[in-house]
């Protein structure tokens, strides 16, 4: 029964884990707007919560190449095993610094959207349980 409940709820959890990660590392662009030669990183949601149902970590491949460039230097992932990709700045910066504050405010607030979404049908999942447990619709 409790196995069941989890593979009901892996989903979402999965993605509020992501969520939640990758809202750290676009926080850490922000803080970072003026280091000098900090390169802003990014995950690629998509293909990081493919990996994680699939129950691999790593190998993530770019949707689009000329996005985000993969990290080479080892260390370079998220405690679960997503790597950081760089995002590849529309201009460069003299001091070459690569966030773009535009993009990462549009990130940050998008993802935290998508973040509440994902609180919110992880609590109609457990409405659902309840109501299914209490006889009630």
């Amino acid at each position: 029964m409790v196995g069941k409940l989890d593979d009901y709820l892996r989903f979402n959890e999965m993605a509020l884990s992501l969520r939640g990660q990758r809202q750290q590392v676009l926080a850490s662009n922000i803080a970072n707007a003026d280091t000098p030669n900090y390169k802003a990183r990014d995950i690629d949601f998509a293909s990081a919560m493919q990996n994680a149902l699939a129950g691999s970590q790593g190998g993530l491949a770019t949707t689009n190449a000329g996005h985000l460039q993969t990290g080479a230097k080892p260390g370079d992932t998220l405690p679960d095993g997503t790597p950081l990709l760089y995002r590849t700045p529309a201009q460069g910066a003299a001091d070459g610094n690569t966030v773009d504050m535009d993009v990462e405010r549009n990130q940050f607030a998008d993802n935290a959207v998508r973040y509440e979404a994902g609180i919110t049908m992880i609590n109609m999942q457990i409405k659902g349980i309840l109501a299914a447990i209490q006889g009630g619709s």
